[in-house]
């Protein structure tokens, strides 16, 4: 699928020429930057660079309000593509820490948004399912995710003629984390009424009906929860998990087993005190992952769900996307220096936590992208800045200069004056 750009306007002032450069540059420099000042218009150059491009892109901001901006400008200007948002979906959020100062330990508290927590989900299934996709997101996304693979492995492809059964649906569902609720039908839910199925995917605003003859899905669409009314037939569907982070039943059985391993190796190497309080918190943690496959904070337990080594970097949203992928990173000046603090400050508070009995080493490896870790998806990306800094000029293989605003309104003249005399100016 392709991108389709609707705008009144046409580029105009510097913005033709730097979108012809940044193209051709595509294919040349894996880094190049746009220099653009206040009022240039970079964001149309955004959207066109994308159109032209053609490729699965994510646009990364250095804070939620500019994100919620340009989501809300490239919504406009693709309407019939898939623009999604992705940001942290916490309201209010208290890391779980330990002062040894005081022998405080203050336990995580989050209060998740779940609307947000329904755009994130719908952004890693659009770009499982499509490439007309734009996603545009806070620095938050080089935190820690769920397995890509496995995030599509546990997908449930739909479609008109299909042999499959009733159960063999049903099962599937509970698998990807769906609730049954034949009364009420909410997001992440769905009910089963004879051989009709519905089901209300956690990421969407629209139901998904799937109609059975005997052992064969006679028919699929797409309706309104509230009337009811049929939105549209579809001929195929995919139905993605209700979580983000789903992991196959073998690889559970696994991590079990991993985390049971690392705990008889870990404890000898703690105090007698500490060592008891962690054998209790990971036993209790085990009875929940056994009984009703989560426990709280299992985050902290990924690397052992995803089969990673130690020190190996997290999955994350950026792995979602293809290789060639366009990385556009607005206002670079101050969203780099930001990448390259996350880890540290990361690092440094678990380490009270894996010193003190409350956690084990494998914390460590829930965290975000290492600086260097995150530079390697750096293969087709625009830094955008009206001030770029060093790293970004340096690193860049062409500079792309956009001082002629489309309007044609120049920067005000401005006089240095000497100080004496000032209060009469």
């Amino acid at each position: 699928m392709t991108f389709r750009l609707y705008s009144p306007f046409s580029p105009a002032g510097g913005q033709a020429e730097a979108i012809e450069k940044l193209y051709k540059g595509f294919s040349q420099f894996p880094r190049q930057t746009l220099l653009g000042i206040t009022g240039s218009g970079k964001t149309f150059v955004m959207a066109n660079l994308i159109t032209k491009v053609g490729k699965p892109t994510l646009v990364l901001a250095h804070n939620k309000t500019l994100a919620a901006q340009l989501y809300q400008e490239l919504k406009e200007f693709f309407p019939e593509n898939r623009v999604e948002y992705f940001i942290s979906y916490y309201d209010y959020y208290q890391p779980e820490s330990y002062l040894p100062t005081t022998d405080t330990y203050i336990e995580k508290e989050a209060t998740v948004n779940e609307q947000i927590e329904k755009m994130r989900l719908k952004a890693t299934a659009s770009l499982l399912s499509r490439t007309d996709v734009i996603v545009v997101a806070s620095i938050s996304c080089i935190y820690g995710l769920g397995n890509p693979a496995d995030f599509k492995q546990l997908s449930l492809p739909l479609r008109a003629g299909q042999k499959i059964g009733r159960q063999a649906i049903v099962s599937h569902l509970v698998l990807m984390q769906y609730e049954r609720n034949d009364a009420i039908l909410e997001s992440g839910k769905f009910r089963v009424r004879g051989d009709v199925i519905d089901v209300y995917p956690a990421y969407d605003d629209r139901l998904v009906r799937i109609e059975l003859f005997g052992e064969e899905i006679e028919r699929i669409a797409e309706m309104d929860p509230i009337t009811g009314e049929v939105i549209r037939e579809l001929t195929e569907t995919s139905l993605f998990a209700a979580k983000q982070f789903v992991v196959p039943e073998e690889k559970h059985e696994r991590a079990i087993e991993a985390i049971k391993a690392e705990l008889g190796e870990w404890l000898p190497s703690l105090g007698e005190f500490e060592a008891e309080r962690l054998r209790r918190r990971v036993k209790y943690d085990l009875e929940m992952l056994d009984e009703l496959g989560y426990c709280t904070g299992i985050e902290n337990y990924s690397r052992h769900f995803d089969g990673r080594m130690p020190g190996t970097p997290p999955f994350t949203l950026l792995d979602y996307f293809p290789d060639d992928f366009l990385l556009i990173i607005d206002e670079s000046h101050q969203t780099i220096p930001q990448s390259h603090g996350m880890y540290k400050g990361d690092f440094s508070r678990k380490k009270n936590l894996v010193d003190f009995g409350f956690r084990l080493p494998s914390a460590y490896d829930n965290r975000p992208l290492k600086f260097e870790e995150f530079e390697k998806f750096f293969k087709h990306v625009v830094f955008v800045s009206a001030t770029p800094a060093d790293y970004e000029l340096k690193s860049s293989g062409q500079v792309v200069d956009l001082i002629i605003r489309p309007t044609g309104l120049l920067d005000p003249l401005i006089e240095v004056r000497p100080i004496h005399g000032q209060i009469r100016d």
